[in-house]
């Protein structure tokens, strides 16, 4: 029997620590093609190279398994690898990260990691993006695969609903303070932005974006809750936007 053909991309590039977790993780449990960007693509969204080159080289970074570095966007990696490198094989499931950094909440609509997965379920195939809270480069990860593995073994045996793709993250805590894995919803919170105004070397004005996070909900059934309370989250996001309870209330309201 063939073993299922896994996808590995990133959006903080080839040479990063949470995609050589991700493959060491899912290696044994069949077989890995990675296609990822060679640069950092953090904070992406689901951008796209159109009117400009597009670069696929063949790196040799995981030994015997079979890896590109792509000069384009996360969603750009999984595109080229559906419809070039593995245009003639069925694709299995894409995987995304591990993530240095929180995609929970609204970040995913920034997000480079999730966009290779939703990407995936733009083309029909099965996808889960994954993170660690913790922005630290050296954060400890070795707790990692066991959850890894056991969220990407139930994927490949049970399955993922048609265009939804898994927005899985990790709590920045050791493997004995996991309480176990919560599906949940989005939690309804967002960052409060600011710029702060600076002057470069030469006195130009240039800007940073500064901000804080804030949680509205209050709820105990979305991912914010679940992080908080040292639970593993997994949000099932979808790439149809339309705001369905809207159309009606719009139609009625509206003279058209």
């Amino acid at each position: 029997m063939a073993k299922p053909l896994i996808l590995i991309s990133n959006d903080d590039g080839i040479t990063s620590r949470g995609i050589r977790k991700l493959v060491n993780a899912v290696k044994e449990l069949g077989e890995v093609v990675v296609v990822a960007p060679d640069s950092p693509q953090s904070g992406m969204g689901h951008a796209i190279t159109v009117g400009d080159t597009l670069r696929l080289t063949k790196n040799d970074i995981f030994g015997d398994i079979e890896a590109y570095e792509c000069s384009g966007t996360p969603a750009d990696c999984v595109k080229l690898a559906k419809h070039y490198v593995l245009k003639d094989r069925s694709i299995d499931l894409i995987v995304s990260g591990v993530n240095h950094g929180s995609n929970s909440s609204i970040s995913v609509l920034y997000s480079g990691t999730m966009s290779a997965a939703i990407e995936g379920a733009i083309e029909g195939v099965p996808s889960i993006g994954f993170s660690l809270c913790d922005y630290d480069p050296s954060a400890d990860m070795s707790h990692l695969d066991e959850h890894i593995k056991q969220i990407v073994k139930e994927a490949l045996k049970s399955g993922i609903p048609k265009g939804v793709a898994l927005n899985v993250n990790f709590p920045a805590l050791q493997k004995e303070k996991i309480k176990g894995i919560k599906i949940c919803r989005q939690a309804n919170a967002n960052w409060e932005e600011d710029f702060d105004e600076r002057k470069d070397p030469y006195g130009r004005t240039y800007f940073w974006m500064v901000g804080n996070f804030v949680n509205h909900d209050k709820g105990e059934d979305n991912d914010e809750w679940a992080l908080a309370n040292n639970y593993i989250s997994i949000v099932p996001c979808q790439f149809d936007m339309t705001a369905h309870h809207a159309i009606a209330q719009i139609n009625e309201a509206w003279d058209f």
